[in-house]
């Protein structure tokens, strides 16, 4: 029997009849991919219903692939060659079986529902009372507590009463994971997203898909779906009133979205080594929130909570603390059974942070969202950095460390330490010397040396180079030893501040062990292939110079692989995927062209709501190219400034203009503020420029917003809207939503480009022309360092252009200032939603001119709907 699945005809659950057209061909083009084990990438643009279509169309597929696995379980068990009445009685009986199954986990869940909505009303009327950590405080430490943890396989000093012990403990712990391996486990979607925000908005488009024909199948265990067969599911009136609850969802996140142990959190500093130091309960110090092997049944009921309605992170936290139960270990607990897992990246790619979670990715379905972001995502969370200060901590703890308990360790905990205490002394060695022979250079070149892991090792001397650092790290990680001798030295800089109050202390409470550092880094080393490099740099510290070690990972396929080949597919989604070129070299490589397939979709708004003027002449007639090293020439600078001085006599409400970098944003601010420019600018419009701190952002976002307000700009005022300068690649070049007045226009002055000084992009380029010389170079083509180094710029662009058109009735003009955007090659790696429309000014008379024929034809109600 064939038990291919096709994508239907319609897609049911899609809350709105019927769908955009590009939706429907989205939806379709995904469940194909997933039903094909194929990676996609997905260039939708913001407006469409991107999440809304991938949602639909993977859950859809999952309800489909039920329905086959349980008539694959039906068929195999009634398939023993007996009469016909007697398969068909068998068939029936195993049906049965398995919807009582899937009723019975039904039942629990809307008991879940309604034990939680019992607590949330209780809490209203109440104070939720922090519980107390119990605490013990003596005079003297126990030093026994930062011990290493004995020897797995080192049972011959331990009592029989101990062994007696340790076997019962191992025969209940058999016991419980029995139990766990009876629970249902599910074929599931692990959706990923850059930010907690980012997946916070995926969960009002979760709850608009809605449950008909096939797709009550996406119940959180169906009573009927495919089948004839037809059971009332229990309490009909409750489920029938909870749609929205009918995915079983979890969040990931991290301790310090999800600890609801505020006196814990109170202390500062680093929040995962607390718990964690929390987690053994020696001494009474066990977290109050995370039960103890007698109480599992407290955070089972929590895990149900979690599966029984979806839940962000801020919700989930608020279920912990209503049940008084931890909710990062609940949340944990309900992967197994979860349909729909929503992680950050970080969570999802490194393979660390999977296996910590207990993710198996085997023949699941990936959809990474904003995925042009995961190129660089990939390559910043391999880098490993490792200062000169922290490499010197490390090796005093550890030598003190080893010191002190020199005659209570094993041979086995003696001997790696001893190798470890060796490898920092040689390495901290050779960094002071490399640091006194660099640090008097003037030129910053001569201050940055790279080289190879190939090349580090002999210079660490013979000692070194023959040591296995992964035996090494492997010890540290599985020991767990770090947090032992980061407890001993915090203790040991307590005391002395106590007898001392004027004792310069060394480490900061609660911080990050610096082992953990070194571990990372030793880790990086371990990797002796040509896909990484070392890169040592000067530091400029206050009065002093340091120096800091920085592994670099040149390839961010190595890491994004074992998703790719595990996962059954892999969708990577976005806004703006464009150049797709350039993903498919990073990433995919490796894999056969009929194994990725690319959705690229228009946009839903008609295309008179669209403009895009490429400028490549200026006011004078002359060229406009804002290459780095004319940047500097005042008089272009100065044609700039009488070109957007134009384009806000013409541009209704919000207009916003991005520079290529901060230097230059702030040279042109000054020249023109000299000038006048900027007094005239305010005359037509409110100027408001990017923050350089982070913090400022909302406050400055808001004031914008209040000048772009339509109401404020009829008033009669002379300033009609208000004018923003921000930086491509900054903080508001992506993420944000400019809709409607609050970006009328929005204006790219020059390319981006990379600097070419920077070392470490030197290096990457060299590396992907090395891979491309084992390859054959199409007639033409250009090499493969000038096409990552144009990529990498045209990235950033695309990211700026998907800031103004946010919904189906926007509308404005998307205005490139530079003649280099006309160039072919620069074309083709613009959004496909855009290049279609693009108009090639060939004056800056001509730009005028369809700029103002652009915004007269938008009518006067037009812009107050909007």
């Amino acid at each position: 029997m064939d038990f291919s699945l096709t994508p239907p005809k319609d897609f049911p659950a899609f809350p709105y009849t019927p769908p955009y057209s590009i939706q429907d061909d989205l939806m379709h083009h995904l469940y194909m991919c997933i039903e094909d084990r194929k990676v996609s990438i997905v260039e939708s643009p913001t407006g469409t219903g991107k999440t809304l279509s991938l949602l639909c169309a993977s859950l859809t597929w999952l309800a489909d692939d039920k329905e086959r696995i349980r008539k694959g379980q039906i068929l195999v068990d009634s398939s023993a060659g007996e009469p016909d009445w007697v398969t068909s009685q068998t068939m029936e009986r195993r049906q049965r079986e398995l919807e009582a199954e899937e009723l019975d986990y039904e039942t629990r869940l809307i008991a879940a529902r309604k034990k939680e909505a019992a607590m949330r009303q209780m809490a209203k009327a109440r104070v939720i009372k922090r519980p107390r950590m119990a605490t013990t405080e003596s005079e003297e430490p126990d030093y026994d507590v930062f011990l290493p943890d004995a020897d797995e396989d080192s049972t011959d000093n331990i009592s029989p009463a101990v062994r007696a012990l340790m076997a019962k403990l191992d025969k209940g712990s058999s016991r419980t994971s029995k139990l766990e391996e009876s629970e249902p486990t599910c074929t599931k979607i692990y959706y990923a997203s850059r930010t907690h925000s980012q997946l916070t908005q995926i969960f009002p488009e979760l709850c608009k898909l809605k449950p008909q024909l096939k797709a009550t199948a996406f119940m959180s265990n169906p009573s009927t779906s495919l089948s004839s067969v037809t059971h009332k599911r229990p309490h009909d009136e409750e489920s029938e009133s909870l749609n929205h609850s009918q995915w079983r969802t979890v969040s990931l996140g991290s301790r310090k979205q999800l600890c609801i142990n505020d006196e814990l959190r109170a202390k500062g500093g680093d929040l995962d080594e607390k718990c964690r130091e929390m987690l053994t309960g020696t001494k009474g110090q066990r977290c109050s929130h995370l039960p103890s092997p007698d109480e599992d049944s407290r955070m089972m009921n929590l895990r149900d909570q979690i599966l029984a309605s979806p839940k962000d992170i801020e919700e989930l936290a608020t279920a912990g603390r209503l049940s008084g139960t931890c909710p990062y270990f609940g949340s944990r607990r309900a992967i197994p059974q979860a349909q729909l897992v929503t992680l950050p990246y970080n969570l999802l790619l490194s393979k660390t942070a999977r296996e910590a979670l207990g993710i198996d990715l085997t023949n699941q379905i990936v959809i990474v969202d904003e995925a042009h972001n995961l190129i660089s995502t990939l390559l910043s969370l391999s880098t490993v950095r490792l200062s000169l200060q922290t490499l010197e901590t490390s090796l005093a703890q550890v030598s003190i460390y080893l010191t002190k308990f020199r005659t209570r360790l094993t041979a086995k905990h003696a001997l790696h330490l001893k190798r470890l205490v060796q490898f920092l002394a040689h390495l901290r060695d050779y960094a002071m010397a490399w640091l006194a022979q660099k640090k008097d250079q003037v030129k910053l070149d001569a201050k940055t040396e790279i080289m190879t892991v190939a090349e580090l090792m002999p210079r660490l001397g013979r000692k070194v180079e023959g040591t296995n650092l992964l035996e090494i790290e492997e010890y540290l990680r599985t020991s767990k030893i770090a947090r032992k001798i980061s407890g001993y030295s915090e203790k040991m800089e307590e005391r002395a501040a106590e007898k001392d109050p004027k004792h310069p202390s060394q480490i900061r409470r609660g911080a990050t062990p610096p082992l953990h550092s070194v571990e990372a880094f030793m880790l990086a080393l371990t990797s002796a292939n040509d896909e990484g490099r070392i890169c040592f740099s000067v530091l400029k510290d206050a009065n002093q110079q340091s120096m800091e070690m920085k592994f670099q990972l040149l390839n961010p396929a190595s890491p994004f692989r074992e998703v790719v080949d595990t996962a059954r597919s892999v969708i990577l989604a976005g806004g703006t995927m464009s150049p797709v070129s350039d993903v498919v070299a990073q990433l995919f490589s490796h894999l056969p062209e009929p194994k990725i397939c690319y959705f690229s979709c228009g946009h839903i708004i008609p295309s008179a709501n669209l403009q895009t003027l490429i400028v490549g002449k200026g006011p004078r007639g002359g060229d406009l190219e804002f290459k780095f090293d004319r940047r500097g020439d005042k008089s272009m600078t100065a044609e700039l400034g009488q070109i957007i001085s134009n384009f806000v006599n013409v541009v209704p409400g919000g207009m916003v203009v991005f520079f290529p970098s901060y230097s230059f944003l702030n040279m042109v601010r000054e020249q023109w503020g000299a000038s006048g420019l900027i007094e005239r600018f305010n005359i037509k419009k409110k100027l408001f420029l990017e923050p350089s701190d982070a913090s400022e952002v909302d406050t400055v976002l808001r004031e914008y917003a209040a000048a772009c307000n339509p109401q404020q700009i009829s008033t009669g005022a002379m300033c009609k809207g208000a004018l923003l300068f921000a930086v491509i690649g900054a903080k508001l070049s992506e993420g944000l939503n400019f809709s409607d007045d609050l970006a009328r226009a929005v204006v790219i002055v020059g390319l981006p480009f990379a600097n070419l000084g920077s070392p470490e992009l030197r290096e990457r380029m060299k590396y992907v022309n090395r891979l491309q010389e084992k390859t054959v170079r199409k007639p033409g083509q250009k090499d493969a360092a000038s096409e990552l180094y144009e990529n990498m710029c045209m990235n950033a662009v695309n990211q700026s252009i998907g800031r103004a058109i946010r919904h189906r009735g926007d509308w404005a003009s998307l205005i490139l200032i530079d003649r280099r955007y006309s160039s072919s090659s620069i074309r083709r790696k613009l959004p496909k939603w855009i290049g279609d429309g693009t108009v090639v000014a060939e004056t800056f008379g001509s730009t005028m001119k369809h700029l103002g024929q652009f915004f007269r034809t938008k009518k006067p109600t037009q812009q107050s709907d909007a």
